[in-house]
């Protein structure tokens, strides 16, 4: 599993980037300087760390993802689980719901989810 990581602002800024994509380095500038209020400087200096990290690539003044959200935000629930209940989903799901109950309709997605594994 590659290592990905984005501290709050960045997610912030990658969810930008992912909603408009490609997108232009001088669109993604004026999104930012809207959205975030950030200067053209800490747009680049962003986004050339996400490009060195992996997650995005700034060819010719076109930005588009490496990994799309579904992929981060899945490689980040992995790590998480890996790292907090020793890669076990029912032990995470057993913490989860002892403070957050499902709804039915999120108890029939998960059957669902369960019923299509088996079946592979």
């Amino acid at each position: 599993m590659n290592d990905y990581q984005m501290g709050a602002v960045e997610s912030r800024f990658a969810d930008i980037i992912w909603r408009h994509e490609p997108i232009s380095s001088t669109e993604l500038s004026k999104l930012s300087e809207e959205l975030l209020k950030w200067k053209k400087s800490t747009t680049y200096t962003v986004l050339k760390r996400l490009c060195d990290k992996g997650i995005f690539q700034n060819n010719k003044g076109t930005v588009t993802s490496v990994i799309s959200k579904q992929e981060f935000y899945s490689m980040q629930s992995e790590r998480f689980v890996a790292e907090t209940f020793d890669g076990s989903l029912p032990a995470f799901l057993t913490a989860f719901t002892s403070r957050k109950s499902l709804t039915p309709k999120e108890v029939a997605y998960l059957r669902r989810m369960v019923a299509e594994y088996e079946e592979e």
